[in-house]
């Protein structure tokens, strides 16, 4: 397991590579599109987004092969910001063919998430610093740009977590630390097998959100199971906690159901961040564009157009 001093001896932080740079250079404003002149809400172009993020799952339930990564993002990558791997399935791949699929997702302007693969990690080598390091040192020499956090599985003590997430920017990745109420949360169990694990109290979760952000980490991934994933009645209770008590722009919650998705843009608002499946961008972007909807939200998710415009 991490000890205090697990930051000696580490990389220094690698510098800016040229795909920061081509990512800068990717569309600098929003594409016109043949109805540009129909009333859709204002939300901030993709080079300079801060809020409003989606991050969509990549390779898991479904093969995302490169060409349909490249049509996709093609079509509609303005409303895509960035793509996690589930699973570890990455580990699985050759090589080149990695390298190829997380270039596509650069090409296009978008950021790359490990997902929470680490827990094997620490899990098969008893939080080995040397192995977590080569891994670290792998993931950024394959393009990620950002390293998930997660310890559902896990039992870890939170200044050891909180460690973890120095020692990963060390390495020159983005600390993208989940949290969540549910143990034994992210391999989607059933109802049965959660409701015995039990859940925690929001405010553990909110604690270990405040000193992950204070050490480091850039987003918190808010765990949706045992929230509104795999339970017979979801917390919206959590939810209200955890964005009274947290910046909105700093999580990113678990959303990866319409429902949910919906439930957040309604409650949140449009440029809440959120992560789907990669199936779902097309209508997740009419949502908070407010051009469509069910009868609950057709015509009533609306922005306010000088808010992107800095007034």
């Amino acid at each position: 397991m991490f000890g205090h001093n697990i930051l000696r001896n580490t990389a220094r932080l690698a510098r800016p590579t040229a795909t920061a740079a081509a990512r800068l250079a990717h569309s600098q404003a929003k594409p016109a599109t043949p109805f540009s002149f129909l009333p859709a809400n204002a939300l901030e172009p993709k080079s300079s987004r801060k809020t409003g993020l989606t991050e969509i799952r990549g390779p898991y339930y479904a093969p995302v092969t490169k060409t349909y990564l490249d049509e996709l993002l093609s079509d509609w990558g303005e409303y895509v910001d960035g793509v996690k791997f589930a699973g570890g399935a990455f580990s699985l791949m050759p090589e080149e063919r990695l390298k190829a699929l997380i270039e596509t997702a650069h090409k296009h302007g978008c950021y790359v998430s490990t997902g929470g693969y680490i827990e094997r990690v620490l899990a098969a080598s008893g939080g080995n610093k040397d192995v977590v390091s080569k891994y670290l040192t792998t993931c950024k020499n394959m393009g990620f740009d950002v390293l998930e956090l997660s310890s559902g599985f896990l039992s870890i003590p939170t200044e050891d977590w909180a460690e973890l997430i120095e020692f990963t920017a060390k390495h020159g990745l983005k600390p993208k630390p989940e949290v969540g109420i549910q143990w034994g949360a992210g391999g989607d169990a059933s109802v049965e097998e959660l409701e015995n694990a039990g859940t925690r109290d929001p405010k553990w979760l909110i604690d270990r959100a405040k000193t992950f952000l204070d050490a480091g980490a850039y987003m918190i991934m808010i765990e949706s199971e045992g929230i509104t994933e795999n339970v017979r009645h979801w917390r919206t209770d959590v939810i209200s906690s955890i964005l009274s008590s947290l910046p909105p722009s700093r999580i990113m919650f678990e959303a990866a159901d319409p429902p949910v998705f919906t439930y957040h843009i309604q409650n949140t608002g449009a440029r809440a961040n959120l992560f789907i499946d990669h199936s779902q961008v097309v209508q997740l972007a009419c949502l908070r564009r407010g051009i469509w909807g069910t009868g609950s939200t057709f015509g009533k998710i609306v922005t306010f157009e000088g808010t992107s415009k800095g007034k």
